[in-house]
């Protein structure tokens, strides 16, 4: 019998089986590590409990019953509770997919603008001034550039070491860097909802995880506190970077989301481009 399904199998129903454990695992991977994943196994629980007091199995007429319209009512309740995560999955998909520019490709131009911000946060981190500084990626974060204080200058250490400077204007919010040009700074940032940060972490850090869930910029926050410096990315952060590594981290993650393959809507461009030219 196994022998015969095996040999049944078509080379569509391997892609199809190989396709849906890809989704499921990238879904997982979202939710890892955030409310959602305890939501998840809520709901699968549920499920469970309802299988087993259908009519088929025990027969638990009025927990299936509940159950049931639970589920009904659930659906509609889950695309509430997973607000945040589906947006993260629909942001992700079309950075993936659809993105058609590149941050900072230049690699000279690269290496200037990341000295001149590490350069900046090594001497903020000694006076232990706080700061967060946002570097835009693939994701516009005009949203949050409209928050705060138009700039458009030029990226220098010392602009940015003025700005973060207490008691003046800009400096109690983020800076957001796009490109080559210091956008905006004095910006709000959405705040993490995870409750397993360390309780120690004030609402910088907490900013920087947020807008990195939210997006895949790359947030730098320097505590006020201790002049530690860290490094949000993708929901993540992590602490006590000095200049040197700092600076090598950024280049690299860079490096890496420039030198990735041709995304899907580029492959779309390239194919009409040949063609319009036959």
């Amino acid at each position: 019998m196994i022998l015969n399904t095996v040999k049944n199998i078509r080379i569509t129903d391997v892609i199809d089986i190989v396709v849906v454990s890809f989704i499921f695992y990238k879904g997982y991977m979202l939710i890892k590590e955030t409310r959602a994943e305890q939501l998840l196994k809520g709901i699968l629980l549920i499920l469970l409990i309802n299988v087993i007091s259908s009519p088929s199995m025990l027969n638990l007429t009025m927990l299936s019953w509940i159950l049931n319209n639970t589920i009904t009512v659930g659906i509609i309740s889950a695309v509430i509770i997973f607000q945040p995560e589906i947006r993260r999955a629909l942001e992700h998909i079309g950075r993936s997919a659809f993105v058609d520019r590149h941050i900072l490709e230049d690699e000279e131009v690269r290496e200037k603008v990341i000295t001149e911000i590490v350069n900046a946060v090594e001497n903020l981190s000694k006076s232990k001034t706080g700061a967060l500084i946002i570097i835009e990626q693939q994701t516009g974060l005009g949203d949050i550039v409209s928050t705060g204080t138009k700039i458009e200058a030029v990226v220098s250490a010392a602009l940015l070491e003025n700005i973060f400077v207490v008691n003046t204007p800009l400096h109690d919010g983020a800076t957001v860097i796009r490109n080559d040009r210091i956008q905006a700074s004095g910006c709000f940032l959405p705040l993490t909802n995870r409750d397993d940060m360390n309780k120690q972490l004030g609402t910088r850090h907490r900013a920087a995880v947020g807008v990195s869930e939210n997006s895949d910029a790359l947030t730098i926050v320097v505590s006020e506190e201790t002049g530690t410096i860290s490094l949000a990315v993708n929901g993540r952060l992590t602490r006590n970077y000095d200049k040197n590594k700092l600076k090598d981290i950024l280049i690299r993650i860079m490096q890496h989301r420039n030198a990735k393959k041709l995304t899907v809507w580029e492959k779309v461009k390239g194919w009409l481009g040949k063609r319009t030219t036959k």
